[in-house]
């Protein structure tokens, strides 16, 4: 290992030991866990406003009088998404409460992806006083609707060369850095709301120690990576299946420039549809040649497979407790179904990694014969 990654896990374990003191505070644990969802009372009015304002600007920014706007999807966060039917053609109108969701980041990363020819849907009109943002329609067909056994090699190829545009075309100068303070903050949902609020869990002073090294390997290992532009959340929900310049990219507001393997395993160990691990690692040794000859990596095959590992779990403790935070903080219940593949994904890597074994076999004792799917009283 190197020193500056020595130094990293150092320091972070470090941190990491403030960490546990504040999860063994109560009062914060309290105050975390009853945040409600906005009150029932006022949001029906305040949705009305929102919907008839973005109705008239879409009439406005289109000419049409009889424009149609109906919901497209949603995503985990306050955005909401509508599809424009104006005349002959379509759009969609992205909605982002300015009170809860900045659009500076999403117009930032678009002209960025725009600009490395990364199929982003291409601006119409932005309104930044009440977050609208009106954009080309990239269709209804995501790859996670499309993906099958014979689908998946071509949306793979396609979606990986959209990854390699990514990761040496587009410029990641001025972006945040997924620095060590980012990664660990991003782990400590997994105890906060996966293993306190859902599983009703409390560690004792070994299970701290346990949670505390593997966010340090974790760490260490994002840390000591190349660092390239990272869309942070490249996965079949977010890709479009389109018939130019396939795929479409989208949900990106959130990228910085972090460790080479986070969007290659975001793809390849989905939180939504899984493939045979032979699968999943040929498609990964292709893309990692593909690395080394754009110089993007050295050539050493066990220290990638390594950092694509122990990436992919930090990813997944992340995700376990975003999806439990997304029930009982927002009342989006859908995702607790999937947490048994993101648990899986976890224990798959930490429970034969050397240096996670005690924290994997630790993890799978107390998951052992659980419904994760139940929400928790």
């Amino acid at each position: 290992m190197t020193g500056f990654a020595v130094e990293s896990l150092n320091r972070t374990h470090a941190e990491l030991f403030t960490f546990r003191e504040v999860f063994r505070n109560p009062f914060r644990t309290c105050r975390a866990l009853t945040r409600l969802p906005a009150t029932i009372e006022d949001e029906p009015m305040m949705d009305r406003k929102r919907e008839l304002a973005l109705l008239n600007w879409c009439r406005g920014v289109l000419n049409d009088n009889n424009v149609k706007v109906t919901p497209a999807s949603s995503d985990a966060s306050f955005r909401s998404y509508h599809r424009v039917q104006s005349r002959d053609n379509t759009f969609i109108v992205m909605d982002a409460p300015p009170d809860k969701e900045n659009i500076a980041p999403w117009l930032d990363i678009h002209a960025r992806l725009r600009k490395a020819n990364v199929n982003a849907p291409e601006l119409v009109a932005v309104e930044r006083a009440h977050g609208f943002i009106l954009m080309a329609d990239l269709g209804d067909q995501s790859y996670l609707s499309q993906l099958n056994d014979q689908s998946v090699d071509l949306l793979y190829r396609d979606a990986l060369n959209a990854l390699y545009a990514m990761q040496t075309r587009v410029d990641s100068n001025g972006l945040e850095t997924y620095h060590y303070g980012k990664l660990v903050a991003e782990m400590e949902l997994f105890p906060e709301w996966f293993l306190q609020r859902h599983l009703g869990l409390q560690p004792n002073c070994a299970g701290w120690d346990t949670i505390e090294h593997a966010f340090s390997v974790l760490t260490a290992s994002a840390l000591e990576q190349p660092q390239v532009f990272v869309h942070r959340d490249f996965h079949s929900r977010n890709l479009m299946r389109t018939p130019m310049n396939n795929p479409g990219v989208i949900d990106f507001q959130d990228a910085v420039k972090g460790p080479i393997t986070y969007d290659l395993v975001s793809l390849l160990r989905d939180c939504y549809i899984e493939w045979p691990k032979e699968r999943v690692l040929a498609w990964m040794q292709a893309y990692r040649e593909r690395a080394v000859a754009a110089n993007l990596i050295a050539h050493n095959e066990l220290r990638f497979k390594r950092w694509f590992d122990l990436m992919g779990v930090q990813r997944h403790l992340k995700v376990l407790g975003i999806f439990c935070r997304l029930w009982y903080r927002d009342g989006k219940a859908q995702y607790l179904n999937d947490l048994p593949l993101v648990l899986k994904y976890t224990l798959d890597v930490a429970t034969v990694n050397k240096d996670l074994k005690p924290f994997g076999e630790w993890l799978a004792k107390i998951t052992a014969n659980i419904d994760l799917t139940r929400p928790r009283d």
